[in-house]
């Protein structure tokens, strides 16, 4: 796996056919990820993620997978899409094993950085659930503010 950039305790490296079977525990975790991706109950297969890693690493999109410095562990993937201009939409999921350590408020600051940095982003938007009080706390804790609401989610941005 090709390291692009790290942080205090994350490696973050492309995206990889290696780690697919770790994507899929992940996203297939309906109670602590699956319905904060858009709220459907569905479960991805190995071939929908191997299409889904071929696919950005074919369009050479910013999403990144995050392993532990220390462990060696996965702990998520991180991804800007959407991109227009000098903004785009932030996509973050950690497993459930490593969410409430630090490491989205690490993740959600190196990446916005590495936005800023090498993408010459001045805007950053993200969606929540309205659901993920936790995850709405790491954004606003990371310096984004919220600009609109509806009964599903919650729409906040960065300007940097």
């Amino acid at each position: 796996m090709k390291q692009v950039f790290e942080s205090e305790n994350i490696r973050f490296v492309e995206v990889s056919e290696q780690l697919i079977e770790e994507y899929l525990i992940m996203v297939n975790d309906y109670e602590n990820v699956n319905r904060f991706l858009g709220g459907e109950n569905k479960l991805y297969s190995p071939e929908q993620e191997r299409n889904w890693v071929k696919e950005k690493l074919a369009e050479k999109a910013p999403v990144f997978s995050m392993i532990g410095k220390k462990n060696g562990e996965f702990i998520g993937n991180i991804e800007f899409f959407d991109l227009k201009e000098k903004e785009a939409e932030l996509g973050i999921a950690l497993t459930a094993k490593m969410q409430d350590r630090g490491y989205g408020t690490e993740a959600i600051r190196a990446f916005t950085e590495y936005g800023t940095d090498h993408l010459g982003l001045t805007r950053i938007r993200l969606r929540a659930n309205t659901e993920n009080d936790r995850a709405i706390h790491v954004y606003e804790k990371c310096g984004f503010r919220e600009y609109a609401r509806n009964d599903e989610e919650v729409s906040m941005e960065l300007f940097i």
